[in-house]
Parts: C-alpha cells; sequence; structure tokens
C-alpha cells in the first residue's frame, strides 16, 4: 500500500511549505543586499528584462524577426549582468549564490520530484512519515537484524514439542522472517505466528520486521495487545470521535502489515475475542499481512479467544517458536560479572 492519498498529499504540503521558505527567505536576502548595494536591483532587473526577451524568441514562430544571432546575443548580455552580479556581492562580503534560492534538496529544489521520478528525498520523507504512524518509538530503529544475536539462546534446552534446540529454533525464526521481510511483495498476504515465554526476543524480532518492510517504504503499524483492544474500546464505545474511530480501523485493516505484540497480556472478554477475529479475517481477505507474538500456547489461543481465531492462524500464519532462558536475565548476569 505505501502511502494513502491523504500522506501523499501531507508529504507534498511539506514540500509547498519548503518552497514558500526559500521564497521568504530569498526575499529577505534580496532586501539586505539591495541596501547595501543598490546596483543590484538594477542589474536584477535588467536580467529579467533580458530573460523574458530570450523566451519570447525561443516560442517564436519560424519567419519571426527573432534569430538564433538575437537568442545569442540576449544570453551573453545575461551572462555579463550575472557575472557582474556575482563581482559586487563577492566584493561586499557575500557568497556568490546569495541570491539564488537555497532549497533543502538542491537536487529536485524541494519539489519531490526529479523529472518524472520521484527524488530520493520523497523516498526518505515517506519512510519518515511511515515511520512516525507506525507507532514504533524513536529508538526502536536500533533495532534490526543484524543485531539479533543468537548467542542468547542455548544449543542443549530442547523444545518438547519439536525436539529442536533453543539455539535450532531461533536461528529458523530469524531465518523466516528475513525470508517474510524479502518475498513480502511477492508472497501476498504472507503471516507470522512468533511464540515463547517472556524474555526470549519475540518483540525485537518484531522490531527487526517493522523496521526492515518501513525502510522499503511499506506501511507497517505496530500495536501491543493491550493497547490495540483498548484503543478499539474507546472507538466502540464512543469515546473518541467518529473520524478517529474510522481513521484507526482504516490503518488496522488497510496498513500493508499490521503486528500485534504480546497477544494476551490484555483483558479478554467476549468484545475483544470477537475483535481479534475480526482483524485477522478481514486482513486475511483484504489479502493484508498480519505478525503476532505472543506467549500463549494454541491451545490457550483457542481457549481465551475462540477456536475460529485459532484455526485463522493455524491455516494461515507460519508458526515460529522460541525457548530458552530469560534474555534479559542472561544479560543482566553477564553484566554482574563483568563488575
Amino acid at each position: 500500500m505505501g502511502l494513502t492519498n491523504a500522506q501523499y498529499d501531507e508529504i507534498m504540503r511539506d514540500y509547498q511549505r519548503r518552497q514558500n521558505q526559500a521564497r521568504q527567505e530569498l526575499h529577505e536576502r534580496e532586501k539586505e543586499t539591495y541596501q547595501r548595494i543598490p546596483e543590484l536591483s538594477a542589474l536584477d532587473a535588467q536580467i529579467a528584462a533580458a530573460s523574458t526577451a530570450c523566451a519570447r524568441a525561443l516560442l517564436a514562430e519560424p519567419g519571426d524577426v527573432s534569430s538564433p544571432s538575437s537568442i545569442a546575443s540576449l544570453r551573453a548580455q545575461i551572462e555579463k549582468i550575472s557575472e557582474r552580479k556575482a563581482q559586487l556581492l563577492r566584493e561586499n562580503g557575500f557568497s556568490e549564490d546569495y541570491l539564488t534560492p537555497h532549497y533543502q534538496c538542491p537536487d529536485c529544489q524541494d519539489t519531490g520530484y526529479i523529472g518524472q521520478e520521484k527524488c530520493h528525498c520523497f523516498r526518505q520523507a515517506t519512510i519518515d512519515l511511515l515511520y512516525t504512524r507506525s507507532n514504533l518509538r524513536e529508538n526502536i530503529r536500533e533495532e534490526n537484524f543484524s543485531d539479533f544475536s543468537l548467542e542468547y539462546y542455548s544449543e542443549t534446552i530442547k523444545d518438547p514439542s519439536t525436539g529442536l534446540t533453543a539455539a535450532a529454533l531461533a536461528a529458523r525464526a530469524l531465518s523466516e522472517s528475513q525470508r517474510f521481510v524479502r518475498e513480502f511483495d511477492e508472497e501476498a498476504a504472507a503471516n507470522l505466528f512468533l511464540s515463547g515465554d517472556t524474555g526470549l526476543g519475540k518483540t525485537f524480532l518484531s522490531h527487526c520486521v517493522a523496521n526492515a518492510l518501513l525502510a522499503s517504504t511499506h506501511s507497517v503499524i505496530y500495536f501491543s495487545a493491550f493497547r490495540l483492544f483498548e484503543l478499539l474500546a474507546d472507538s466502540s464505545f464512543g469515546r473518541t470521535d467518529e473520524s478517529e474511530a474510522s481513521e484507526l480501523e482504516r490503518h488496522i485493516f488497510e496498513c500493508d502489515l499490521l503486528i500485534i505484540d504480546d497477544l494476551g497480556t490484555e483483558l479478554v472478554n467476549s468484545f475483544v475475542a470477537s475483535r481479534l477475529f475480526l482483524i485477522l479475517n478481514e486482513r486475511i481477505l483484504r489479502r493484508k499481512s498480519t505478525m503476532i507474538s505472543t506467549n500463549l500456547s494454541l491451545a490457550a489461543i483457542s481457549e481465551r479467544y475462540s477456536e475460529r481465531v485459532l484455526s485463522r492462524i493455524s491455516s494461515d500464519y507460519r508458526m515460529l517458536r522460541l525457548v530458552g532462558d530469560d534474555i534479559r536475565i542472561q544479560k543482566k548476569l553477564a553484566a554482574r560479572q563483568r563488575e
């Protein structure tokens, strides 16, 4: 999905603001230099007149009085006047480009486009906007796949249900998450379900996925389960205005990737169970991807939310699991040993 029309318009309004700011700043510099160097005003008027004459000559129909020699003469005149301007600016302590617009992006001159192609700054503006809307904190930008370490996962602890070691399961979860990102645009509506005890890196891994997709200008919305259902309750029971409720629903159903972190930490009731099923089912129907992390087993999912929820997850999600010792505790113990 990338940008919605409203988000695109928001970025283009910012470009318009930048252009207006550049023009205003140029106007202020012109006032300053015209006061100190009165000749500059006359030179600018001469350049404007010669430029207008040159433009008219270029647009003239064949057979008119204009000729290539007159166009060349006008261009030479403009160049000579411009050289005099540059000389006056230097002599009075100004840079030669002092009376040209100073754009934040010189490549596109703050238009967002170079010809028909979006400028590199437009792509960065898109990433920044999508990141702002993702509900991810700024410092989470540092959590990337390259920082996901397998050293905290044991080669001896095994998962009873699969017989695989903690290290093997973590390596598989990392590999599958990277594949999920790599094939995101090729494999429509792929979903991830990541389970395991507290402190095993589930949230970190979901942040890695989010950051990678945001960097490729996909829209990602991240919620803890507690916050998601709190917001849904507020919008459903009239505690927010209709426009906010509509915007929340649109983001939840239409974003490229919805991440629901720590499913099971919220207070479960019939409202939560029904809304969870609606979200999962609707996103599957719309072919939108979802990633869920939880401490719950599949049996607990069925018991808490319903067999319908379990059916959607078990049939439409890649199942990943982490086991082992709490990584936060491991890090604390290692830090104490170094002291």
